[in-house]
């Protein structure tokens, strides 16, 4: 596997531009370095990039279909995990009521400079650069929702990981062969929760259904629970590989159909007391 991922950074940009934009930044007081999880301040109509680090995207919605239900029932907020923006590229968030958008830092010493739109007429070369940028964001964003698109729990997991690894991925190597890759893992680590509520599942399933990829040899960890794909070797070994999976996958079908996900609230919403009344 390859890394699919055109980030701002690796673009061919002379380095005199992009120094320029960061003295700029310094000289007007639009950069910033934060913790790791600390909330970044961003507002809608400002451009985002992120110098050095990762942000975390988030979004949240202020009611939801079982709040509506009942009238008494109050406003709930419930953030889900949206996706990363590595160094090099760009973001903005938009605000549509009642739907909110949250970046946070998801590692140490991340370094974020913001602008107007308008400022980039100084660099109409960056500006294209930027466009690029959101327009393979944009590409991405469909490959996720058709993944999020699957019916079966297992295969949105295993569909996310594979986009986020695609994208973000950096490869690793064995002590005993260092010159042998592999596989490719995030260079962040992603907890449960945080997969469950971008996949629209919950922090046990995610755990059980992970264990299933790790055993079957789909998935590993490395070092402080980083997530890893297996590199694919000979074309021999890869087609038994995808049998395998295809063969796992639906062997889980039953297990799938009985998760936790199936015994959540909406499993007994008022739809179906009035039916069985």
């Amino acid at each position: 596997m390859q890394s699919t991922s055109t980030p701002v950074e690796t673009i061919d940009r002379p380095f005199i531009t992009w120094q320029r934009i960061i003295d700029w930044a310094q000289e007007h007081y639009r950069c910033r370095t934060f913790s790791k999880d600390e909330r970044i301040p961003a507002r809608p109509g400002l451009l985002y990039l992120v110098q050095k680090g990762s942000v975390r995207l988030v979004g949240s919605a202020q009611v939801s279909a079982a709040a509506a239900k009942s009238k008494s029932a109050d406003k709930t907020t419930e953030e889900a995990f949206l996706g990363f923006v590595g160094a090099g590229q760009p973001f903005e968030l938009v605000a549509q009521s009642p739907f909110t958008l949250q970046a946070y830092a998801h590692a140490d010493q991340t370094h974020v400079v913001w602008m107007y739109w308008h400022d980039l007429d100084n660099w109409p070369h960056f500006r294209r650069e930027i466009l690029d940028a959101f327009r393979y964001q944009h590409q991405r964003k469909l490959l996720w929702l058709s993944t999020l698109g699957q019916r079966r729990t297992i295969d949105r997991l295993l569909g996310f990981l594979t986009l986020l690894i695609e994208e973000f991925g950096e490869p690793y190597v064995g002590e005993d062969e260092p010159e042998v890759v592999r596989g490719y893992r995030l260079p962040w680590t992603l907890t449960h929760a945080q997969i469950g509520s971008a996949i629209g599942s919950t922090r046990v399933t995610v755990t059980r259904l992970m264990g299933k990829l790790r055993s079957k040899g789909l998935i590993n960890t490395e070092d402080d629970n980083l997530i890893c794909l297996p590199a694919k070797s000979n074309p021999q070994k890869t087609k038994n590989q995808k049998q395998d999976v295809e063969a796992f996958l639906e062997d889980s079908l039953d297990d799938d159909s009985l998760d936790d996900d199936s015994l959540d609230d909406d499993s007994l919403d008022d739809d179906s007391l009035e039916e069985s009344a």
